[in-house]
């Protein structure tokens, strides 16, 4: 089983050691770490953890460490807000896009689904590459849309390694080389987000492998 775990600990060195240590004794599989928040010389950590047996010994071992305040079994964020998409580009073609994924992403989610939708607005090519680049190293998030005019040079070059990670790319109809690079090309940016939702969605009957062209 996949459980999350969220600590309040000391913020000291080697903290994150002895927490790992124990995990690590019970047999727990740690498929991800985030540092929560540090303030007033405690830090929270969050921990997503695949486990053999029942969680609570767990639990009790890591809440039992001098340097733990508080220790408890919480919902995993894939439980919660599931699959990621990640709408970027210009503020216009983005609130476009996200219009169309929100309302789609709500009618699988009322189905048992979980997506969630996050946007940021930039211009520039080397803000955007970097912004490409760093979606693959999120967690959870299975698509990318690249929503403005114009795109290309290394935003291009981006493109092509977080697909080649496995992170589904959907590109604006737009100017430059980046509609080359993508896997999918809507002209119309409602368009974009409903059908970015409908190739991550488990509830939907769509996949863009079936496709015969790649241009819509």
């Amino acid at each position: 089983m996949k459980i999350g775990i969220e600590i309040t600990a000391a913020d000291d060195p080697g903290v994150l050691h002895q927490l790992t240590g124990v995990i690590a004794r019970r047999d727990g599989n740690i498929r991800s770490i985030q540092i929560v928040e540090q303030t007033g010389g405690d830090t929270r950590i969050y921990f997503e953890v695949e486990l053999p047996a029942e969680p609570e010994a767990l639990i009790a071992k890591l809440g039992a460490l001098s340097v733990v305040r508080h220790a408890a079994k919480v919902e995993t964020m894939e439980q919660v807000y599931g699959k990621r998409i990640i709408i970027m580009g210009g503020g216009a073609q983005v609130a476009q896009v996200a219009l169309g994924a929100i309302i789609e992403a709500d009618r699988h989610n009322i189905r048992g689904e979980h997506i969630s939708v996050d946007t940021i607005p930039l211009v520039g090519e080397k803000p955007l590459a970097a912004a490409v680049r760093a979606a693959a190293r999120l967690p959870r998030v299975k698509a990318l849309v690249l929503a403005g005019s114009l795109m290309g040079g290394d935003i291009e070059h981006a493109v092509r390694e977080v697909r080649a990670l496995g992170l589904l790319v959907v590109s604006l109809n737009m100017a430059g080389s980046v509609p080359d690079a993508a896997d999918l090309v809507v002209t119309d940016p409602v368009q974009a987000g409903v059908m970015t939702v409908m190739a991550v969605a488990d509830t939907a009957k769509f996949t863009i492998g079936r496709l015969t062209r790649r241009v819509f």
